[in-house]
């Protein structure tokens, strides 16, 4: 499966409709992203079953600033809906790989009980 470009209109229902959905920040000027950028395409190839998608920051900058995008290539990666990883820094294809696999085995009810037990802390 391609990459997908997300825009600020069609970011969310992405999220929503997907179990598994990778977001790489980006922008044309940025050397790292454009390492970055055919990491992230192999992986889209090697894992069909995942949304691999791009925002570019610079088209999208109310967007970025939204997620709060400091730095770039910013890579999020959401499951069931909920943000489970977000690192600044292009990735090497090794360390892309330990993400999606680490994102693919979470224990979905184990991360929503200890959102929930923060969020009562935090009451």
């Amino acid at each position: 499966m391609a990459t997908t470009e997300l825009t600020g209109s069609t970011i969310g229902q992405t999220i929503k409709d997907n179990e598994i959905v990778l977001v790489d920040f980006w922008a044309e000027w940025c050397g790292p992203c454009k390492r970055f950028g055919p990491v992230f395409e192999d992986s889209s190839k090697n894992h069909p079953d995942v949304v691999h998608a791009k925002v570019d920051t610079e088209a999208e900058q109310e967007l970025a600033a939204e997620l709060q995008i400091f730095s770039i290539p910013t890579l999020m990666a959401f499951r069931d809906g909920i943000l489970v990883f977000n690192q600044a820094g292009a990735l090497p294809a090794p360390a892309l790989e330990q993400v999606v696999e680490a994102v693919k085995a979470l224990d979905m009810d184990e991360v929503r009980e200890k959102i929930a037990a923060a969020a009562s802390t935090d009451a």
